[in-house]
Parts: C-alpha cells; sequence; structure tokens
C-alpha cells in the first residue's frame, strides 16, 4: 500500500479498498462492459455500495441508478462507489453531495460536496467543476480527493492527483497541474492573507485512485510513467520541486 498520511480519518478508512469485495465488485464492473453496457441494459451504475446510503432521501439499493441531478447521503460506516458517463465517484462515509446536470442525465457538470469525502476521476471534455463551501476546482479530465470538514468552518481540502485543474478560493487563483497529487486548503478563514494554501498529501492513497480510474478505464500519471513520486503535497513525480503556492 503507497504511502500516505491521515487527518480525521481511520487507517481502516483507507484500506478499504483492501477488502475483497470490492474488489470482486470492480472485476464484475469492468467485465460487464462499465458504464455503457450497464445504460444499454438497464442496469444499475453502483459499483459498490456499503452500508446506509441516501439517494435523493431514500435508502439506496444495490440495483438503483445513480443519474445527475441526484443528492447522495452516506452515513457512518458507509459508503457508494458508482459511475456515470465517463466519470467515477467513490463517496466516503458521513458524506453530503449533489451530482449536478449536465447536457443530458448521464452527464455530470459539477460535484458539489456539502460535508464528507469524494475520490472522483473525470474523462475528458467540457468544463466540469467541483465546488464545496470554499474552494471551486475548474476540471478537464483529471482525478482528485475532495474533503471537506464541517468542523472547521468547512475547511476544505483538494488534492489534483493527476491532471489540469483551474482552483478558486475567494480572490485567490491558481492553475495546478500534478503528476502525484497536489494539494491545496481552501480556506473557512484567510491564512497569512490567503484563502488558498498548500496543504500535504492527506487520507487517500495511490491505490485507491488507480481503482476508481479503472472503472472509466483511465489509468493515473504515475501508472502511465511507471514509477511513484515524492508523496509530499508538491505534485511532482520528481523530488525537490517547490508547490506552486509556496511563494
Amino acid at each position: 500500500m503507497s504511502q500516505h498520511a491521515r487527518q480525521g480519518r481511520t487507517e481502516a478508512e483507507l484500506r478499504w479498498l483492501h477488502r475483497r469485495g470490492f474488489m470482486q465488485a470492480a472485476a464484475a464492473w469492468t467485465a460487464a462492459g462499465g458504464f455503457a453496457a450497464a445504460h444499454a441494459q438497464q442496469r444499475s451504475n453502483v459499483v459498490q455500495l456499503e452500508g446506509d446510503v441516501r439517494l435523493n432521501g431514500q435508502r439506496m439499493r444495490p440495483d438503483s441508478f445513480v443519474q445527475s441531478g441526484d443528492r447522495i447521503e452516506t452515513g457512518p460506516g458507509s459508503s457508494v462507489v458508482f459511475a456515470i458517463g465517463d466519470s467515477a465517484f467513490h463517496v466516503r462515509q458521513n458524506s453530503r453531495l449533489t451530482v449536478e446536470r449536465g447536457a443530458t442525465l448521464h452527464t455530470v457538470s459539477a460535484l458539489r460536496i456539502l460535508s464528507g469525502a469524494v475520490v472522483s476521476v473525470w474523462g475528458r471534455g467540457g468544463n466540469r467543476r467541483i465546488v464545496t463551501p470554499t474552494l471551486t476546482a475548474g476540471i478537464r479530465g483529471t482525478g482528485v480527493y475532495t474533503e471537506v470538514f464541517p468542523q472547521e468552518g468547512h475547511r476544505s481540502y483538494f488534492c489534483n492527483c493527476w491532471g489540469t485543474v483551474q482552483l478558486s478560493a475567494g480572490g485567490d487563483r491558481v492553475v495546478s497541474q500534478s503528476a502525484y497529487h497536489q494539494s491545496f486548503w481552501g480556506e473557512a478563514q484567510p491564512r497569512g492573507g490567503r484563502m488558498l494554501t498548500a496543504a500535504p498529501a492527506l487520507n487517500h492513497t495511490d491505490e485507491e485512485v488507480e481503482f476508481v480510474a479503472a472503472l472509466v478505464a483511465q489509468r493515473t500519471a504515475w501508472q502511465v510513467a511507471g514509477r511513484r513520486g515524492v508523496k509530499d503535497g508538491a505534485g511532482f513525480l520528481d523530488p525537490g520541486r517547490p508547490h506552486p503556492l509556496s511563494y
């Protein structure tokens, strides 16, 4: 398992991927043809469901179909993995979010996260966003981890695991170009005069991101390169390069 740091998450939660059921579900999803086949055959697009998960206020079932415009809530010890179009999502426990509608029911224009944590991988294409109470990320084909901390005034954590992302928080703006986990805080209150600050890599693993990427036939930048970098939050495969906000 790749190196990782934790803040407010248990080791067991980060090791969820090693449960046999998750791996079996992912293999079955891929073998069955992924989202395109599920949609064509009118099957569920839920890859894995654990515990108490609510879809638009109703208890989600393994045969539920998530579409854009839906609201999702996960309870303690609960999670859900699903795919819509060319994007895939792992929603962790104690999360509240809305999957906002794009041009069709099967196109996501935005992920609006009110609390909790989500790993998401997005195919290349039109402008799409992740929105939290304290930051906005414009994305075009990337893998990211987002977490909102309600107990810290909805301070938000965002990791551009790979790809290019346009981030904004308050009046601060930055273009993040990452090959290996470039991380940021969207602050609830200014820190050193900034609303967007550098962060370490927290609360997610390489394997988790790789798992979600594989659901939509993608590979991470480090898989393509055949090597991993130093997981320090700076975002590079080669060590020693500064974070874009370390000035």
